[in-house]
């Protein structure tokens, strides 16, 4: 295989990659040109998204800032989920999971969080719980930024980080209105 076609074919599974993370963004391409303040042109991102253009690492690192997303995430991945090298024969991209494909939280512990009340949110807890949620949104690849659906046992260690019950976790994240699901 020529170093041109893996590099296109890389490129192309950048582009997904891109492509998923700003679908699941709710963006459009004009959304992104008009929301960078025109730093991110449509046409310039559409031709990333569709392989046609390969995206320098300085682009991608701003584009994953732009996403609020880690740039790791913008990366292709193989089936297993790991990260897939240029030369790497796996195309197969794993979809960015998204809220809407979730299950609904009901009476299995499972609490929703408002993620963009928290950037609001002026208590001692933020930093941690901010570290906390961003590191399930890497593990899902959830990277929607409005609402982010955690388990029972994500709950009990927040509590613990916390020194305090699921049940008090849960008091906790209502009393400073950050429950979507409350």
């Amino acid at each position: 295989m020529s170093d041109e076609t893996m590099s296109s074919g890389y490129a192309r599974r950048v582009g997904e990659r891109l492509r998923l993370v700003r679908k699941q963004k709710r963006l459009s391409l004009q959304a992104v040109e008009a929301t960078s303040d025109q730093e991110f042109k449509a046409s310039v991102l559409g031709a990333y998204e569709r392989g046609e253009r390969s995206i320098s690492v300085p682009r991608l690192q701003r584009l994953a800032e732009f996403y609020n997303v880690p740039v790791d995430q913008l990366l292709p991945r193989d089936v297993n989920g790991a990260l897939t090298a240029m030369g790497s024969s796996s195309s197969t991209v794993r979809p960015v999971s998204s809220s809407d494909d979730r299950p609904r939280p009901e009476a299995n512990g499972r609490v929703t969080i408002d993620l963009t009340r928290l950037e609001s949110v002026q208590a001692p807890e933020k930093d941690l719980l901010r570290r906390y949620l961003g590191m399930i949104q890497v593990q899902r690849q959830d990277f929607n930024g409005r609402v982010l659906t955690i388990r029972a046992e994500d709950i009990r260690a927040i509590g613990c980080l916390f020194d305090t019950t699921a049940d008090g976790m849960r008091h906790r994240l209502d009393d400073l209105s950050l429950r979507a699901d409350a």
